[in-house]
């Protein structure tokens, strides 16, 4: 299994959930040298310099692999401002953070599933104002970048169930990290759904076992 943005907070945790259930768990980072927390870990294979932005570097990624089950796209970013403080630079910014490492992804792992010929599972993330656009108030070009991300899971979920190879994504509110407890000190952190519980609905969608959920945007808000 492919898990991008491997190196975060939810990234490690879904490599370490995907990792106990026996899967031989790669991830491709941004960093020009593999972050200490990827180093040593028994079943995780990190690769440096690996821009998944990059559609030549995605593709040569995924071709490295001997065979692939499924991949989890976790890299992204986040931006607020209100629409008239926010600027198309800005937007373009998470576009190719959001938009352009998923997409790039999501083709070059099917290619690389396709080459196995048994099906396989393909996991986004989209995130809360996709499904509540009240959510998105303030953070209009964040929403739209993951509107893309959400748009193009559903669409391939119909295109590729034939193939055995079913896509989904979560749509998560605040996820209780670190940085967020920092950026926001006064907000109500056991309301915020964590980062073990999204694993965990993550490592059942990318599952041999999911055998029915394909184009869905599922919500992950915990109690938020």
């Amino acid at each position: 299994m492919v898990v991008t943005g491997g190196a975060g907070a939810l990234g490690m945790a879904v490599v370490d959930r995907l990792a106990r259930a026996g899967a031989e768990v790669h991830v491709p980072c941004f960093e020009a040298e593999v972050p200490p927390s990827l180093v040593d870990r028994p079943g995780v294979h990190a690769t440096p310099a690996v821009d998944m932005a990059d559609e030549a570097a995605a593709s040569a990624y995924y071709e490295s692999l001997k065979e692939l089950w499924a991949s989890v796209q976790l890299a992204g970013g986040f931006g607020m401002g209100g629409i008239a403080q926010t600027t198309f630079a800005q937007l373009e910014k998470l576009l190719s953070l959001n938009v352009a490492t998923c997409f790039n992804a999501c083709r070059a792992a099917t290619l690389a599933i396709r080459r196995t010929g048994e099906g396989g599972r393909i996991v986004n993330v989209a995130a809360k104002p996709v499904l509540e656009a009240s959510a998105g108030v303030n953070m209009a070009a964040y929403a739209a970048s993951k509107s893309a991300v959400a748009g193009l899971t559903r669409a391939l979920g119909h295109e590729l169930a034939p193939e055995g190879i079913f896509v989904n994504a979560i749509a998560p509110s605040i996820i209780d990290t670190p940085a967020n407890r920092a950026a926001m000190p006064d907000a109500d952190f056991d309301a915020w759904p964590k980062v073990e519980e999204l694993a965990e609905v993550i490592a059942a969608l990318c599952a041999p076992g999911n055998a029915v959920v394909r184009g869905a945007i599922v919500p992950v808000y915990g109690r938020s």
